[in-house]
């Protein structure tokens, strides 16, 4: 079976790699362009495509899905079915092209989640349970027929980071399932409206915004908010008139300050009152400063 893989960063790569490692026939790749970043602004390639020139995979860059080029050339590989990991939203005429469709794997337990930032909202919102689903794409992004999920627990001090890796390595295993049961026609698909059983929550795109804590909230959300974002893109306070980042935090008891107000020895620990507790920041940044832990900050930082 000839497929055509479509991703762009790190997540994809280990779906990627499965395949290619299961001796599955992947004819090509499709990733994001080319793109200046750091400070230098060097010109980076994505994950997905430094592991296919590194296993001799052809690589291909549309800048606009639609262009008439790049569609005589994805229809020169005649593929059979399109795997999709954590890559743009695509027009009909390229899902709809191969004859066994274009499946996707999405970082969560389908219908639940979603959206664009699935990982991140899962946390954020407290879950205890995530997992990945395989589906087939259809019109409407991440409501197309369900084939496979699994289920992955989130710890209580699981950070994004921490589940995007699990979830990670848990798409790629259902990614081969999925495939293994398309090659002998063994799919039974699962419309997800048959599966809602309860109101579903979303995975929007997070924006700057979404990033400030309000310290106004429980100590609870306040913790799930710094974990949920960390390390990106990044929870955020005001200390003094700068932008503060927070990346690690532990939760502590109700200290009787007024919620936002910051208690220090100027030492050995800063937090920050909630409605309900406090917040005891671990690992930070200051802006215009490199990350660091508490005590080192504070080491080097004069208060008004």
């Amino acid at each position: 079976m000839r497929i055509v893989f479509m991703g762009t960063p790190d997540f994809a790569v280990a779906s990627l790699q499965a395949l290619s490692e299961a001796g599955e026939n992947v004819v090509a790749v499709v990733t994001g362009v080319d793109k200046p970043a750091g400070r230098g602004q060097k010109i980076q390639e994505s994950a997905v495509k430094k592991y296919a020139v590194a296993n001799n995979i052809p690589v291909l860059q549309p800048e606009k899905l639609r262009h008439p080029d790049f569609l005589s050339e994805l229809a020169s590989y005649k593929a059979d079915l399109q795997v999709v990991v954590a890559f743009r939203m695509l027009p009909e005429l390229v899902w709809n092209m191969p004859a066994k469709g274009t499946i996707n794997v999405h970082a969560s337990l389908l219908p639940q989640y979603r959206g664009a930032a699935p990982i991140n909202h899962a946390i954020m919102n407290g879950e205890k349970k995530s997992g990945v689903t395989t589906f087939l794409l259809q019109q409407e992004i991440d409501t197309g027929n369900i084939l496979f999920s699994k289920e992955v627990e989130i710890g209580a001090d699981d950070n994004a980071g921490i589940l995007h890796d699990k979830l990670m390595l848990a798409g790629a295993e259902v990614l081969l399932e999925t495939v293994a049961a398309i090659k002998t026609d063994s799919i039974q698909p699962i419309p997800q409206d048959d599966v809602i059983t309860a109101d579903l929550k979303t995975a929007p795109k997070i924006f700057k915004e979404d990033c400030e804590i309000n310290w106004k909230a429980s100590t609870e959300e306040v913790y799930n908010r710094i974990r949920g974002l960390s390390p990106y893109p990044t929870a955020f306070t005001q200390l003094q008139g700068k932008g503060l980042k927070i990346f690690e935090a532990e939760k502590g008891p109700k200290t009787g300050k007024e919620a936002g107000t910051y208690e220090t020895d100027g030492k050995t620990y800063i937090r920050f009152a909630t409605a309900d507790g406090s917040i005891l920041l671990k690992t930070l940044q200051l802006e215009g400063k490199k990350k660091m832990d508490s005590v080192e900050f504070l080491r080097g930082y004069r208060f008004e």
